[in-house]
């Protein structure tokens, strides 16, 4: 059977993976990717699924990529990677009956100027938030892209803003969504923004924290837009292939990684489907979702049953089902203001969005469903055919709830919504695709279930709580060991962050100062998952 020596193996090539190979083979280690599927990209992948229309298979807009740092610092335009973005932002219209939707656009003066046309004040307080982010925005940003604890961001955000402004921004950040708006803002447009926003991340409108969500994505979308990879999203996940076969990393595809063997608390070999044998000098990065990691790639015995116990109690988040269209034209938007979008929020005003969020967390078939809607042609028009559309949508079952029928059953539901917003949506339809819960995990096995956030995003599995009770930080209980994918934190989103955080602890691990950082990770490590007293 072959082996392979290399001193770092990164199990998966999703985003997360590829960049910590990056990362890695930049500071000079020999670096093995191991994908199981034939391209590499994970939950970012395009597809034609209708001849001449390309498809967002997962993921398609990208305001945390144009945001994040280490993207950036990756530059993957110089591997072919290029942005597009459509007219507008976002729209949300608030009802079917063509009543004026909320538009985001990346000018901070015309979103404002749009949102006063609903409310005299509104346009004021949108800038008068705009100017909230420029303040606080990269201290913020830099708190959410590093290790936990964070240091260097709450005192960048000290020092500019003192404490006493810094305990109202804590509490500002720690409200609903539905009660962030109504402070903020008169009318529901506004409001709407926010709301709208605050659901890509999991969480209920009514939750504590879950304005943050809103807040965070609606401020990105004014700074950097929502910006979509020209060619599909698929050009991103090849672009970042480049980059780590750029820097020398050997990514190899079709091996799908069966079991991590561990030696002495350490890893010592990674071992695939295929025979292919991988000895590892210093780490193992896994951009895989974290049951899987220390369910299927480790043997029980290697593992504390204090973290057995816990992962018991791992909450993914709810199931997504998705519908992809080609459409011979344009969506007929009854709402002025929607037609130049590239995202639409469409299905529920404030009211919906809370009904609609209960029958969620309620175990009930949404009736009528709140749909996160992307128009891809708009946004680049390399996508599909002149005069046509390719478009697509995502809601959520309840959580547990992924049979195929109820997937289809809801999947109906969404061209219902449409109609009712766009009459004559149905007659535009050239092609039809649904994806649900079962049909995202055989195509990406982390979205188990369906669940494309890597685990809830609700604060109690967040911070030093993702994926478990513990550091935070992407250490695992076994030497030389990471936890690089989306279950860690940060968390969701195409940013990059899970694995350059599990490549930089990597790093540091052999740095000048890595026996101590071993000797501090393994006392912290051992005083988490020690068994209570009392227990054999």
């Amino acid at each position: 059977m072959p082996t392979l020596v290399a001193d770092a193996v990164v199990i998966g090539g999703g985003h997360h993976g590829l960049v910590a190979a990056a990362v890695l083979a930049d500071a000079g280690w020999d670096v093995c990717v191991l994908e199981s599927a034939d391209v590499v990209g994970g939950a970012i992948r395009s597809a034609e699924l209708h001849p001449g229309f390309t498809a967002d298979l997962f993921s398609a807009f990208y305001p945390l990529s144009a945001a994040s740092p280490v993207l950036r610092a990756l530059e993957l335009e110089r591997h072919g990677l290029r942005w597009a973005h459509a007219p507008t932002v976002l729209a949300h219209p608030p009802r079917p009956d063509g009543a004026p939707a909320a538009v985001l656009h990346r000018d901070r003066a015309r979103t404002a100027a749009g949102l006063a046309e609903h409310h005299p004040g509104d346009g004021e307080a949108w800038l008068r938030l705009c100017s909230q982010w420029d303040a606080v925005g990269e201290a913020v940003l830099r708190t959410l892209f590093t290790a936990f604890p964070p240091v260097r961001g709450p005192v960048q955000l000290l020092r500019r803003i003192g404490t006493a402004e810094a305990l109202r921004l804590a509490r500002f950040l720690a409200l609903p969504a539905g009660r962030m708006g109504e402070e903020l803002f008169a009318s529901e447009a506004a409001r709407l923004l926010l709301a709208g926003n605050a659901v890509h991340g999991d969480t209920p409108p009514d939750a504590t924290v879950s304005g943050v969500f809103g807040w965070l994505l609606a401020m990105l979308g004014q700074q950097y837009g929502f910006p979509v990879p020209v060619g599909g999203s698929g050009e991103l996940a090849a672009a970042l292939g480049r980059r780590a076969a750029a820097a020398g990393a050997d990514v190899r595809t079709g091996e799908h990684v069966e079991r991590i063997e561990v030696r002495g608390g350490r890893v010592a070999a990674v071992h695939t489907a295929t025979g292919l044998t991988v000895r590892v000098r210093r780490a193992v990065i896994a951009d895989v979702a974290a049951p899987a990691l220390y369910r299927d790639l480790l043997a029980p015995e290697v593992l504390p049953r204090r973290l057995h116990t816990d992962l018991e109690r791992f909450v993914w988040d709810t199931p997504v089902v998705k519908v992809n269209w080609a459409l011979a034209g344009p969506i007929p938007w009854r709402s002025p203001g929607v037609a130049g979008a590239g995202t639409v929020h469409v299905g529920a005003d404030g009211r919906g969005l809370a009904r609609w969020s209960a029958d969620i967390e309620t175990g009930t078939l949404p009736r009528s469903p709140f749909l996160l809607l992307g128009q891809m042609t708009t946004a680049d028009p390399s996508r599909s055919p002149a005069g046509t559309e390719s478009a697509w949508a995502y809601t959520h079952l309840p959580r547990g709830v992924t049979d195929d029928g109820s997937a289809d059953d809801l999947a109906g539901r969404v061209d219902a919504v449409l109609e009712e917003f766009a009459p004559g949506f149905g007659d535009r339809v050239l092609g039809r695709t649904v994806q649900g819960p079962r049909d995202l995990q055989a195509a990406d096995p982390n979205l188990v279930a369906g669940a494309v956030n890597g685990g809830t995003a609700q604060l109690f599995q967040q911070l030093v709580f993702r994926p478990v009770p513990g550091l935070g930080r992407s250490e695992t209980v076994i030497g030389g060991l990471y936890l690089g994918s989306a279950s860690a934190h940060p968390g969701g989103g195409v940013h990059g962050v899970c694995g350059w955080l599990a490549a930089r602890a990597a790093l540091g691990e052999h740095g000048a100062f890595g026996g101590l950082r071993r000797r501090v990770t393994s006392a912290a490590l051992e005083l988490l998952y020690r068994d209570p007293p009392g227990r054999a």
